[in-house]
């Protein structure tokens, strides 16, 4: 099965975690990058505000999903909610991405991150998984393995 695993991060936790799992799973990796900028405290606050306000933002990334049997898509939680990044990259790609499998990474409770991109996307993803900070390493091997798992499934 042709996997990509997409991801935005702000900080590198997102980045290292969908590294991780694209090398588990033998995947392509595509980076969307955010041009607005997010960095410093002033970055952060007004990434959470327009994480709260549902708000898109201007976007690069390389790969077309369209050819690819499973597109994991991964973002880091933001005041409960999906990054501006991630929503319009699910906003721009929802025709083009088939079966769709879903990560968060968080400092406690996704909150409303997962729920919320299965309704930007249109649909149900085949996995979403929420990753403690505190648990990463066996937040990852638990992906992993349900994604292998899925494999058969889902092409």
């Amino acid at each position: 099965m042709k996997t990509l695993v997409v991801f935005y991060s702000r900080s590198g936790t997102t980045k290292w975690v969908a590294q991780e799992v694209a090398r588990a799973l033998n995947a392509d990796v595509d980076e969307v990058i955010d041009k607005k900028p997010r960095k410093g405290i002033l970055g952060f606050l007004i990434a959470g505000y327009d994480a709260t306000k549902g708000k898109t933002t201007e976007i690069e990334f390389e790969k077309d999903p369209s050819g690819y049997d499973l597109v994991v898509i991964g973002t880091p939680v933001w005041n409960g909610r999906v990054t501006p990044a991630i929503r319009t990259y699910l906003l721009q790609n929802r025709g083009k991405i088939g079966n769709a499998a879903f990560f968060c990474t968080c400092a406690g409770r996704g909150g409303k991150c997962l729920e919320q991109m299965g309704e930007i996307l249109g649909r149900r993803p085949v996995l979403s998984k929420a990753l403690v900070k505190k648990r990463l390493d066996e937040g990852i091997k638990e992906l992993v393995e349900e994604l292998k798992a899925l494999s058969g499934s889902t092409s």
